[in-house]
């Protein structure tokens, strides 16, 4: 799901950023390793990979530092709290939808409700 404060490419690599972590404040990652865990219909390369990378830096989820392994670009991430509780405010943006999908059905369910006694007593 989409982030209050990230678009959705944004979102889709925090996302896949946070899989690769699995709990661990630094890790090394490949770009292509990231490319792998985002959909496919996105079609990231290089480039875009890692201006949104930058944007999610500045954003001040984790530090990106570049580096080179075997030949092999190479990132080596460090999250900040922001980034390790990328889940939980996730979580907590769908729990304020549901919550006002429900006050928006219960208000329309009252109003229909009221509707039909004020047409029932006036007729």
């Amino acid at each position: 799901m989409l982030n209050d404060k990230l678009n959705k490419k944004e979102d889709e690599v925090m996302n896949a950023v946070f899989t690769l972590a699995n709990g661990k404040e630094s890790f090394l990652v490949s770009p292509f390793e990231i490319i792998a865990l985002l959909p496919p219909k996105a079609s990231y390369d290089e480039e875009k990979l890692e201006g949104v990378l930058r944007a999610l830096e500045l954003d001040g989820y984790f530090e990106l530092i570049f580096s080179d392994r075997k030949g092999e670009k190479t990132y080596v991430i460090h999250m900040n709290p922001a980034g390790l509780a990328y889940k939980r405010s996730d979580y907590q943006r769908k729990r304020g939808l549901y919550i006002k999908l429900g006050v928006t059905a219960a208000g329309a369910v009252l109003s229909f409700a009221i509707g039909m006694i004020l047409k029932a007593i006036f007729s």
